[in-house]
């Protein structure tokens, strides 16, 4: 028996008709909380939270350009009148940072758009698309650091206003750490891959900003090769952050999904009244959202209304249970009845 999930009620609320798993207190419990806090998971409701999510992606994405560009250009000054290859390189990379805001803006547009007969699952792919184009800015901007800071190393240059270049340091050092924090929280909060990504890679350039320091240090005791030193030093620490944000967006394109996520899934699952076993039990990000797939094994001879009930009662609970689950699909399998194999006619296609 096959029980796909389908539309709850039109309302404000879905009425249950389905066993919550617990005892009396739990089920008492959250009978309180749906009179407390009335929800519901129509899928108007989702989308909703969708664009919430988009809107709180929008904003953190503009706060962060802002301060990110007021910093590449109080650091471009600086560079122009000292002549710091290393000062350069981080400015280089915080302007190449704060313009990841741009792929990762049309990624949240795009994810606000509905599905449709072409795209059933809706647009939230855009933002691991998004992860790629961020991947390749840091990549570039590594390759330009390294360039200036080589080319520096074979004709060296005195550095002007070391004071200047140590202030617009920590300048770069304060801007970065800021939007690395807000895009961090942000990202895990909507759960979004790519801004969580974007917030790691501003982050070390935040300690890259550090590190200029060390060549204003070097070049102010007249060590002239310490300035483009720390500039491939940078480049360095670009590199180790392009490896976790590469891997971060290989991970989100093959759908892989903390294991953690799973086995909270599975445990829910197997809570609920009424599921005997587990079958396959599948899950994958779309975007910021996740989705769930589930075989749930139920007794024989349950009437179709019945296993619908407990197919609603299943993902009712997973809902409860996963934090950025926007939809789960159960599907009801029989308990296995002694000489009758339920899924023959399947046995070729597997």
């Amino acid at each position: 028996m096959s029980n796909r999930r389908l539309p709850h009620p039109p309302g404000g609320h879905h009425r249950h008709g389905h066993h919550i798993a617990g005892g009396r207190g739990d089920r008492a419990r959250h009978r309180l909380a749906h009179l407390l806090v009335p929800h519901s998971h129509r899928s108007a409701d989702r989308v909703d939270t969708a664009m919430e999510a988009s809107r709180q992606g929008m904003r953190t994405l503009w706060l962060s350009l802002a301060v990110l560009g007021a910093t590449a250009v109080v650091q471009a000054v600086i560079v122009a009148m000292s002549g710091s290859v290393a000062l350069l390189g981080d400015t280089i990379h915080n302007a190449a940072d704060a313009l990841t805001a741009v792929p990762l803006g049309i990624a949240f547009v795009l994810g606000r758009r509905a599905a449709n007969r072409r795209y059933t699952y809706g647009y939230g792919r855009a933002e691991d698309l998004a992860g790629i184009a961020i991947v390749v800015m840091i990549a570039a901007s590594a390759a330009l650091v390294a360039w200036q800071a080589v080319g520096r190393l074979l004709d060296p240059h005195d550095i002007d206003h070391l004071w200047a270049v140590a202030a617009a340091a920590a300048v770069g050092f304060a801007g970065n750490e800021w939007v690395a924090r807000y895009r961090i929280r942000i990202g895990r909060r909507i759960g979004s891959a790519a801004l969580v990504a974007d917030g790691l890679h501003a982050r070390t350039d935040g300690f890259a900003s550090l590190a200029v320091l060390l060549g204003a240090g070097g070049a102010a005791a007249g060590w002239r090769a310490a300035d483009p030193l720390v500039g491939l030093l940078i480049t360095a620490a670009i590199i180790w952050v392009l490896k976790d944000a590469a891997g971060e967006v290989y991970r989100r394109l093959m759908d892989a999904v903390d294991p953690a996520l799973v086995q909270a899934t599975e445990n829910t699952l197997r809570a609920v009244d009424g599921v005997r076993d587990l079958g396959q039990v599948k899950m994958r990000w779309i975007g910021h959202h996740l989705r769930a797939e589930a075989d749930i094994v139920i007794d024989a001879d349950l009437t179709l209304l019945q296993a619908h009930r407990l197919a609603v009662a299943a993902e009712h609970a997973l809902l409860h249970a996963i934090p950025r689950l926007a939809a789960a699909t159960v599907h009801t399998d029989p308990a296995p009845t002694r000489g009758i194999d339920h899924h023959a006619v399947l046995a070729g296609h597997r």
